[in-house]
């Protein structure tokens, strides 16, 4: 007979997650997501996925109200995931499941505990994170870790190529180790054991504001962690703001503040250094173009060329 799993899941990597557990061969009882929302249709939801294979999907305002709970005792599941699902799951429900709790989180833990891990490590600059399946406690991203993927960050990696990289990973982690939970010979890792825990909180949009006082590197790393789809990071003066999807490093020199148009996009200077942007956004338009930038740059004070 088949393992049985109730799946709680959200996200591209809870999409492959959920993927991966069917690979395995698990019978998934019911998923318990979300409605995507208009600014997510960037990727396939585990909604779809789940209706290809006859899963039943659920929707709940409050996943851990009485009624989901004793709807979730009555199937009797061996297994209750959460792949990137938005809520914490009480205590009570990781008690159900005769083979266990599991959650997928985006990091090597115990770093990078809580949330926004794949934002967090370009922001911080690391050169590797990976993902991390783990027993799961009343306590976020607590508990043995039961397979583990490292993966590289490349220097032009953004949030959606890192994500999409862990969403890959994690189809082949989930895959790999569910037979292993269920023959009871999976490794398990106290959290304890390994290096100190690090935690970070949620993002919000204007945490991507850029500070002229950051080192290149770091404004980089903070462009490329909130690039499309997710919101831009931003120059804000009293006149008004433009969005910066996406720049790149150069060797071009160019003072704390300075702006200056180039045919191939606007310089902008950092504490030690440039970074040459190539799109700027002013609400909901885009510009590609010097010219472009030019307009926008004026529009919230800022001359053409400033050294």
């Amino acid at each position: 007979m088949k393992p049985t799993a109730v799946v709680c899941a959200y996200s591209p990597v809870g999409r492959e997650a959920l993927a991966g557990l069917l690979d395995s061969g698990v019978n998934v009882l019911a998923l318990y997501t979300y409605a995507q929302d208009e600014s997510e249709t960037w990727f396939e939801p585990p909604a779809g996925l789940a209706e290809l294979h006859g899963i039943p999907v659920r929707m709940e305002k409050r996943f851990n109200e009485d009624a989901v709970f004793e709807s979730i005792q009555a199937m009797k599941p061996d297994f209750l995931f959460s792949f990137y699902f938005r809520e914490m799951i009480q205590a009570r429900f990781l008690e159900l499941p005769r083979l266990g709790a599991y959650n997928l989180h985006g990091s090597l833990l115990p770093k990078y505990r809580g949330r926004a891990p794949i934002n967090w490590v370009l922001v911080k600059g690391e050169p590797e994170t990976g993902i991390t399946l783990h027993a799961m406690t009343p306590k976020p991203d607590d508990g043995d870790i039961v397979g583990q993927v490292k993966l590289p960050i490349d220097w032009d990696d953004t949030a959606l190529s890192l994500t999409l990289k862990s969403a890959e990973a994690g189809r082949s982690l989930v895959r790999d180790v569910v037979p292993k939970l269920v023959a009871g010979t999976a490794a398990r890792i106290n959290q304890k054991s390994l290096a100190s825990s690090t935690y970070f909180g949620g993002r919000k949009p204007e945490d991507g504001r850029l500070d002229f006082s950051m080192s290149a590197t770091e404004a980089f790393n903070l462009i490329r962690a909130v690039a499309d789809p997710w919101p831009n990071a931003f120059i804000s003066t009293s006149n008004g703001t433009v969005h910066v999807p996406w720049a790149l490093p150069t060797s071009l020199a160019c003072a704390p503040g300075c702006f200056r148009l180039t045919p191939e996009g606007t310089l902008v200077g950092f504490r030690d250094g440039a970074l040459l942007i190539h799109a700027l956004r002013n609400g909901q338009v885009r510009g590609e173009r010097p010219t472009e930038h030019a307009a926008m740059l004026r529009g919230i004070g800022i001359p053409e060329v400033s050294t």
